[in-house]
């Protein structure tokens, strides 16, 4: 594909997803025990929890699993503790990257991506030295949807609050703001069109591009910063050109 494109990047993301898949169930879980303790096991008043809910379902997690995890947010069961933390620092090139984990020990998830940044051509910042370059909205990202029904959902999610409706080889991607992500999520349940993806995702404001040799060491360490078992998303306003 020459030139630069989101597309790539969200299609590179979900083959990433895909590989990783068997770890996708512990990050998942995670989630639940956070979102459960911080707002409750009700996800009509727990977006979070909702959110990470939808996520399960969407990579087809038993609902044992599920439950075991909400019992353990209760404090019903033993388990670990785990904490919130973001971490920033810069890829090759000077690119930018927000680093979201789930820890139960944040030392030693501290020094594995500080480790992980050196080796690779980048290097840990400061709180607040990359995250300004991004800004926090809603991604819904659909397949297969049939081009007759596309410009009714467009003006379904308009009318819902979404930003933007992109559409690329069948798929259409969804672009809201956060505060509006719940209401374009009814919208699409309503519609039952196939979501792929739904999550509240870090936008760059700009992007950087990158080629060649830069753009594989890029690659290659967003794709082990996804392996580390306590990261929980990756965001960067990188996009690779191969023109």
């Amino acid at each position: 594909m020459a030139g630069h494109s989101k597309w790539a990047n969200i299609k590179h993301r979900k083959s990433r997803q895909d590989e990783v898949r068997g770890k996708i169930a512990t990050r998942l879980s995670r989630e639940i025990i956070v979102a459960v303790r911080q707002g409750g096991a009700d996800p009509a008043l727990n977006m979070k929890l909702k959110l990470a809910l939808t996520r399960a379902r969407e990579n087809n997690i038993p609902k044992d699993n599920i439950e075991r995890a909400i019992q353990r947010g209760l404090g019903n069961t033993e388990g670990a503790s785990y904490e919130e933390m973001t971490y920033e620092g810069y890829g090759p090139g000077g690119t930018a990257i927000l680093i979201d984990v789930l820890t139960d020990n944040r030392n030693r998830t501290a020094a594995d991506i500080r480790h992980l940044l050196n080796k690779h051509g980048g290097n840990m910042g400061e709180t607040g030295c990359v995250s300004w370059q991004f800004r926090r909205c809603g991604q819904f990202v659909i397949e297969n949807l049939p081009a007759e029904r596309r410009d009714d959902l467009m003006l379904a999610v308009i009318e819902a609050g979404a930003e933007d409706f992109r559409v690329d080889d069948g798929s259409v991607e969804i672009i809201t703001a956060a505060s509006d992500f719940g209401a374009v999520q009814s919208v699409l349940e309503k519609e039952q069109v196939q979501v792929v993806s739904s999550r509240l995702t870090m936008l760059p404001t700009t992007e950087i591009e990158l080629r060649g040799d830069a753009a594989e060491k890029m690659i290659r360490l967003l794709e082990l910063l996804e392996e580390h078992d306590d990261v929980r998303d990756v965001f960067t306003n990188f996009v690779w050109t191969d023109d």
